[in-house]
């Protein structure tokens, strides 16, 4: 089968068409025929090295979306032909055929209506994500204020969205120009704020009260509102971690939480699934939009990765195969 992978650590020119075996789908997993692969920061992290040199090749792609070709042993639930979307722990989304855990397969076919597979490209990661940090990670409450950084993009874009649905009462976001200012606002968000200085105008919006918390770092903390919390899920501009003193969040009624799909996937499947799941009725139901805004060949991932990692990319690209 046709994929892109790498052999080495580096640019975008390390992705690579290569042809190597389909593979078969073990106890427990899908074998699906890929029709859309999202991509996402992980993608362009996982080539530059952050999670390691490639063994010995590796083929990115952590989301993607198509029709079940085949099932493994102790499969139920799914028929070969139906189509879902599909997150992909271990990456290969970007080739012609992927094995998935079966339980991280989100059959398309609703209660409310099918999604097509162009929207289903770019959910199986980015969704539960959205919908991981603000139900699981951040506790998001009805009434509850909420920023987001990295409004524009494909998570941000998504968690504005759910974070009404799940009764967020303000939704402000953070962008790095006023383009994508622009762009994030048709997602539902009050304010958009530039993120180099996002303290001051976040304090004024807020009457001085602050926000309740974001996808974000160190800045946020100083926005919080009383018993805030700032939930952070990835790491695209790739700084060193952070040491912080425990007593301002003593003093300051706030609270620091994390969330990372790899973990989930790892020690609490059955979450994951449930917020997969909960977030496609939202997509399905027409609460939650998917911002497609590019669709390039296979071929063309390494122009995806570039674009991506210079931050020029807003809302969801995907690669189609």
């Amino acid at each position: 089968m046709r994929a892109i992978g790498f052999e080495e650590n580096g640019g975008p020119e390390v992705l690579r068409t290569v042809e190597v075996p389909t593979p078969d789908a073990g106890p427990g997993e899908v074998l699906v025929r890929v029709a859309y692969a999202g991509v996402n920061y992980a993608e362009v992290q996982h080539r530059l090295g952050d999670f390691g040199p490639p063994d010995p090749l590796d083929i990115p792609g952590m989301e993607a979306s198509g029709h079940v070709a085949a099932l493994g042993e102790n499969v139920s639930g799914l028929a070969v032909g139906d189509p879902v979307a599909v997150y992909l722990p271990d990456g290969g989304g970007y080739a012609e055929y992927a094995v998935a855990p079966a339980r991280f397969a989100f059959p398309l076919r609703t209660s409310l209506g099918e999604i097509d597979l162009r929207t289903a490209g770019g959910v199986a990661l980015v969704l539960p994500t959205a919908y991981g940090v603000l139900a699981g990670a951040a506790r998001l409450r009805p009434g509850d204020s909420v920023l987001i950084h990295a409004a524009a993009g494909g998570v941000g874009s998504a968690a504005a969205q759910i974070a009404r649905a799940l009764g967020a009462d303000t939704v402000y976001g953070t962008v790095g120009s006023s383009d994508k200012a622009e762009y994030a606002k048709r997602f539902g968000y009050d304010a958009v704020f530039p993120r180099e200085d996002f303290l001051g105008v976040v304090r004024d919006a807020t009457g001085g009260r602050g926000a309740v918390g974001g996808p974000t770092r160190l800045a946020s903390l100083e926005v919080l509102a009383p018993f805030g919390r700032v939930a952070f899920y990835g790491e695209a501009a790739r700084h060193p971690d952070l040491n912080l003193p425990l007593l301002p969040l003593w003093k300051n009624n706030r609270a620091l939480t994390g969330y990372n799909i790899g973990d989930v996937s790892r020690r609490a499947p059955d979450l994951l699934r449930t917020h997969g799941l909960a977030a496609l009725e939202l997509v399905a139901s027409g609460s939650v939009h998917i911002d497609v805004t590019d669709i390039l060949p296979l071929a063309a991932a390494a122009q995806a990765h570039e674009r991506m990692q210079a931050g020029r990319n807003v809302g969801k690209t995907l690669l189609a195969v």
